[in-house]
């Protein structure tokens, strides 16, 4: 089985920075993508980011140009640099882990972009 934690929300204010962790465990060799969606209120939960571990990424269109995911493999631990946060990113940010036949979610942090 796999784990995740995600850590690094908070409040920010417009224009600002914040850097979301996943650190995964367990069965770490079976992981092939991580990631993070999100969910404001109201909304449905939209994927964010992806990054493989091959180190191929997907975004969202919304956050192109402002977020970036990067992952270390060697520390099982995924990062999304957000940069240029809009009162829209505010939302719950869930990390995420998935191989085959499993995706694994992690508790959620709260960011909150205040205008």
């Amino acid at each position: 089985q796999v784990q995740v934690v995600e850590s690094g929300g908070g409040l920010v204010q417009a224009g600002g920075s914040l850097r979301l962790s996943c650190a995964a465990s367990g069965s770490i060799f079976s992981i092939n993508g991580m990631g993070w969606y999100r969910q404001a209120p109201g909304k449905q939960r939209e994927l964010v980011a992806v990054i493989t571990t091959g180190g191929r990424t997907n975004y969202a269109d919304s956050v192109k140009g402002r977020f970036t995911i990067s992952r270390d493999n060697a520390k099982n631990t995924a990062y999304l640099q957000m940069n240029s946060l809009k009162p829209e990113d505010t939302a719950v940010y869930y990390c995420f882990a998935d191989g085959s036949g499993y995706q694994t979610w992690g508790q959620g942090t709260q960011v909150t972009v205040s205008s």
